[in-house]
């Protein structure tokens, strides 16, 4: 099989499917064949390293795609050397990527011309889902196509949830991304409350974490806050393109979010300050630190 894209998801996607036995045709732009091969080679069967998409694809019937946005996942099927154009007639592309579902649904037409079939399967648990294997996965396309994918999607998934046609999984991912906003801002303002009135924050997460107040978010992220350090799990910028799906898809309705509206414009201000790459949880930093 073909994979297109080894970044902070792709990457240890691409170690589990190899570590299940896959032979992996790959190709990637935000790492060197040599530093990706550093981190594969020693998982599994053969990995191939392809100078493009449509190189990466010859000979593969399924192409899993995680690439960043609209336009990499555009340019993957259908810029230069394209795997859209190497695709053999009944293969199969996995779209793991997190996109606008009227982009999912315009990949999927233009590929069924060609007698490839597509599905969306936007994930989230993160990069320590990931590299667990334990993401869950957003599913939109027909059945069979589905069922075609499902080993490959329970090697990277821990659960694998349909919801209808090509574009439903995007739409669901979307709702998921307006709860992550949601709840790391919740987050982000209880550790600045908590630490200006000088309390054990660490104590007080654990009190919590348990009860009513307790998410994804204050368990696995809280301690990043606490400590104003944001190592990676998922990167701010991209999360912030998400939100722009979300609040599309909310307009679309007649529907104003007004918390996730205000999530986009904090996570806008970190940008400007160079934080795009920074996790998520750097929504903290939009709240003044306790001074002593």
């Amino acid at each position: 099989m073909a994979i297109v894209g080894l970044g902070a998801l792709g990457l240890p996607i691409a170690v589990n499917l190899r570590r299940a036995g896959y032979r992996l045709n790959v190709h990637t732009r935000s790492r060197s064949a040599e530093s990706a091969a550093e981190l594969l080679d020693d998982q599994g069967p053969t990995v191939t390293y392809s100078s493009s998409p449509g190189k990466a694809t010859e000979g593969c019937g399924v192409l899993l795609i995680c690439v960043s946005d609209d336009a990499a996942v555009q340019d993957v099927l259908w810029g230069d050397n394209g795997a859209g154009f190497a695709l053999a007639p009944g293969s199969l592309v996995i779209d793991c990527s997190t996109i606008a579902p009227a982009t999912a649904a315009a990949m999927a037409t233009r590929l069924a011309e060609r007698n490839v079939h597509y599905i969306d399967t936007p994930v989230t648990g993160g990069t320590e889902g990931a590299k667990a294997g334990t993401l869950t996965v957003l599913c939109g396309g027909e059945s069979t196509a589905l069922e075609r994918a499902r080993p490959l999607l329970e090697v990277i998934g821990g659960s694998i949830h349909h919801f209808g046609s090509v574009g439903s999984g995007q739409q669901v991912k979307a709702v998921n991304q307006v709860l992550v906003a949601g709840s790391y801002a919740a987050v982000a303002e209880a550790i600045a409350l908590g630490q200006h009135l000088q309390l054990p924050m660490q104590q007080v997460v654990a009190a919590l974490v348990g009860g009513a107040a307790g998410s994804w978010a204050l368990q696995h992220r809280s301690a990043a806050m606490l400590a104003d350090q944001y190592p990676l799990g998922f990167k701010l910028a991209l999360h912030h393109k998400d939100l722009k799906i979300a609040l599309d898809a909310a307009k679309e309705q007649q529907l104003e979010l007004p918390i996730t509206q205000r999530v986009l414009e904090q996570e806008s201000e970190l940008m400007q300050q160079g934080l795009g790459n920074a996790d998520v949880s750097a929504l903290r930093r939009c709240y003044p630190a306790h001074s002593n």
